[in-house]
């Protein structure tokens, strides 16, 4: 099932932030996550971009461009097992592709009741954690963003 994002303003303005709903691109973006998008940006193969879906314009999706192909991008969603990618619709028109994600910040769990406030330890911490650039897939296996690299060190 493709993810619904907010409505995407026509390139007005060089970046936007928006909401990711929907699971196809986890690990790089989880539902909740709020995503920089650059409009008018180049693409490149590996890039995580925000496209309308080729059957039904008025639903945005968030894929990455696996590889350029005849007629436009062949995109594919993270997590395999979400599906509604190329894989359904084939090559998405270059029209179609309207911005290009630059980075996420992954939103903070709820407190537990009776927590109270969290310390600026665990704060910095989640900072540190959540703000991320969304980059090409590392190494050609899907899913090994640099988002995901820089996590693991």
């Amino acid at each position: 099932m493709p993810e619904a994002i907010e409505e995407v303003r026509e390139a007005k303005v060089p970046f936007q932030i928006i909401e990711v709903e929907g699971p196809s691109m986890v690990p790089t973006l989880y539902p909740g996550d709020w995503m920089l998008v650059q409009h008018g940006a180049r693409v490149r193969p590996g890039d995580v971009v925000v496209l309308r879906h080729p059957f039904q314009q008025d639903l945005l999706v968030v894929k990455r461009a696996a590889e350029r192909r005849d007629g436009g991008w062949w995109v594919l969603g993270d997590n395999a097992a979400a599906g509604g990618d190329s894989t359904v619709y084939g090559v998405v028109p270059d029209e179609l592709v309207l911005a290009k994600v630059r980075g996420r910040l992954r939103r903070r769990k709820p407190w537990a009741e009776g927590e109270g406030q969290r310390s600026v330890t665990a704060v910095v911490a989640w900072l540190l954690s959540a703000v991320r650039p969304v980059g090409p897939v590392l190494s050609g296996r899907p899913g090994r963003s640099a988002s995901r690299r820089l996590r693991a060190r």
